[in-house]
């Protein structure tokens, strides 16, 4: 599923902020038209590539605040499993210390709305209910902007872990298009040239590159 260039669906439940407070209403609407979102999936707590993941995003805090970015994570775990996580040190495979919200998607609709969804449910020939997969995120990324459009995605299997830098250059590229109003080559980051989005400006940029 693509969601890029799509209203990003919206979503309230249960979730753990400031690394410990649970909140029964959390909503992403709260953030629109007042902040971007960085809205990532991961699978499970009390897993191995995710704590890496959440720290990551945790130490580079102050760069996306500084682009009035939120960090707002996600996975099928209840909001006590997210607090009991939250309780466990860094150095014991924890994630004590992460203060971004991490919402509990326990109905799964969250996920599945997004299109991350590990796996399907299905009606047997006995007229029962199976599943034919782990039902969990897949580490989907979704990058939102202030009017709840959906501009970047990126959608991982549960063994590869995300960069964070990427993350930030995606958000700097979107930032410099709404400002500047220049497009963004191949390999672009903060400080670099961009260039018009025209014949002209193709040719200028590779003439020059």
């Amino acid at each position: 599923m693509v969601l890029v260039g799509k209203k990003a669906p919206n979503f309230k439940a249960k979730a753990v902020i400031n690394g410990g407070e649970i909140l029964d209403n959390f909503s992403l609407e709260q953030y629109i038209g007042k902040k971007y979102v960085l809205l990532f999936f991961y699978p499970k707590d009390f897993t191995f590539v995710c704590p890496s993941e959440l720290h990551a995003f945790q130490e580079k805090i102050d760069e996306f605040k500084s682009r009035n970015v939120e960090i707002v994570a996600c996975s099928t775990d209840t909001p006590e499993s997210h607090w009991g996580w939250l309780q466990v040190p860094k150095d014991k495979g924890g994630i004590q210390g992460i203060n971004y919200p991490l919402v509990a998607d326990q109905s799964k609709t969250i996920t599945e709305n997004y299109g991350v969804l590990f796996g399907d449910y299905f009606v047997n020939e006995n007229d029962e209910l199976e599943a034919d997969g782990p039902m969990i995120a897949f580490r989907g990324l979704f990058l939102i902007d202030k009017e709840g459009i959906v501009q970047h995605q990126l959608v991982n299997n549960l063994p590869l872990g995300r960069n964070v830098d990427e993350a930030i250059r995606m958000i700097d590229a979107l930032q410099h298009f709404e400002d500047a109003g220049e497009v963004c080559p191949a390999n672009w980051k903060k400080g670099d040239d961009a260039m018009e989005e025209s014949f002209d400006g193709v040719a200028d940029y590779l003439s020059k590159h």
